[in-house]
């Protein structure tokens, strides 16, 4: 009797334990989807649409009416937007992009790029979301097509762009890029390799932007594009220098350097030599002996500044050389520059950057302990400063710091 007792005890509390258990998973909250189902995809018939039998074929006046309607949803979702109220303006465009479709890829992918800059625009990122993931969709369809919709591709290539997916972008131009390069279209490898080009550069992808434009200055150069030509050796130099390659910029700057004197256009030249003086400066860190090139390029930077009558150039130069002349210990040559940056920076009307060159010419003349020249330069710098209204104390201190009689 005890032993039958015991097993019913054991019995309901097992049971009560269950019911509990139960209980509990009842009443457990419903984990919501982690990713909710695009708009995009909502199968749910649409007014607008006909009744259509299986994968039936909408007729032209049908497709038209719907184009119409379509167009009709867009400038809805416009002025919904424009009232403020971007949850219903939103929930139009992406009726519209559904039914978009049925008018064909090419057109539903402009419709996509257009709601896609809106988005970007008012950073609806969950938006964007919903478009890139259905140009994903388009773009797999468009890989599995024998024959490659080139006009499609490149619609999408520009649809990514607009929702900054910079990467599938990539994808799609260098799919482009395989088969005109199949069809020896040389128009478009250099208008796909342009785009390529820019991309890295919008991702700061240095190195496969100078491969990309190294290609395009070879093309422009084996044509005889001499405008192109110079273009590419531009953009190359800009990218050599962000990447911080002096050597590669050096490369690239002189060629530039030597297609102006060619032309016969000295203008150009002053700033290309400062740039190649200040690359091999960079260079010189590790190879001193190549400081002797930057040297060289600031002086015929100075020169043909001067030469040309530009004389902001020209100081730029000067304000180059008198560092240099200083670290190598030639005092008199950064004083004679110095003196020469003055007339320069008074050719410029530069009244700011005559008195920095007093000050510089003042500091000169304390390392060689010539107090009296010292005294005179600060006192003209003082002049100047009086005139800007800017660093008076400062040029003050210098004179009584020179002036003191055991200095």
């Amino acid at each position: 009797m005890l032993r039958r007792l015991c097993v019913a005890i054991i019995f309901a509390i097992l049971w009560q334990l269950n019911s509990s258990l139960a209980l509990a998973e009842s009443k457990k909250p419903k984990q919501p989807d982690k990713f909710p189902p695009s708009p995009l995809e909502i199968t749910t018939p649409d007014p607008l649409l006909p009744p259509l039998l299986d994968k039936q074929q909408l007729t032209f006046q049908e497709l038209q009416n719907l184009e119409a309607a379509l167009d009709d949803l867009n400038q809805q979702a416009a002025a919904k937007l424009q009232a403020g109220d971007q949850e219903a303006a939103f929930d139009i465009w992406n009726r519209e992009l559904r039914l978009r479709r049925y008018l064909g890829s090419l057109v539903e992918v402009q419709a996509l790029s257009r709601v896609g800059t809106i988005a970007w625009n008012q950073s609806n990122n969950q938006q964007v979301q919903y478009i890139t993931q259905r140009l994903q969709v388009i773009q797999k369809q468009a890989r599995s097509q024998k024959n490659l919709d080139l006009n499609l591709m490149r619609s999408l290539g520009e649809a990514y762009q607009k929702v900054r997916s910079l990467q599938p972008a990539l994808e799609v131009y260098q799919q482009i890029l395989a088969v005109v390069r199949q069809q020896q279209d040389t128009a478009a490898i250099v208008q796909t390799l342009n785009t390529i080009g820019e991309l890295h550069l919008i991702w700061f992808d240095y190195p496969q932007a100078a491969a990309t434009y190294e290609e395009l200055l070879n093309l422009a150069s084996s044509q005889g594009d001499s405008l192109n030509q110079l273009a590419y050796l531009q953009q190359l130099a800009y990218i050599y220098q962000q990447a911080k390659q002096p050597q590669q910029a050096i490369n690239i700057l002189d060629r530039l350097a030597e297609i102006y004197l060619q032309a016969d256009n000295l203008t150009k030249i002053p700033e290309l030599k400062l740039a190649i003086g200040t690359n091999y400066e960079l260079l010189a860190q590790q190879n001193p002996s190549l400081l002797q090139e930057a040297f060289q390029n600031y002086q015929e930077a100075y020169i043909t500044a001067w030469r040309s009558q530009q004389y902001a150039r020209a100081g730029e130069a000067l304000q180059k050389l008198i560092p240099l002349y200083r670290s190598q210990g030639q005092i008199d040559e950064a004083l004679q520059a110095s003196q020469i940056l003055i007339e320069a920076q008074e050719q410029a009307a530069n009244f700011y950057g005559m008195m920095q060159a007093y000050d510089q010419i003042g500091q000169l003349y304390l390392e060689r302990k010539e107090y009296p020249q010292a005294l005179t330069a600060f006192q003209n710098g003082l002049e100047l400063a009086k005139q800007l209204k800017h660093e008076e104390s400062y040029f003050n201190q210098q004179i009584e710091k020179v002036a003191k009689p055991d200095f």
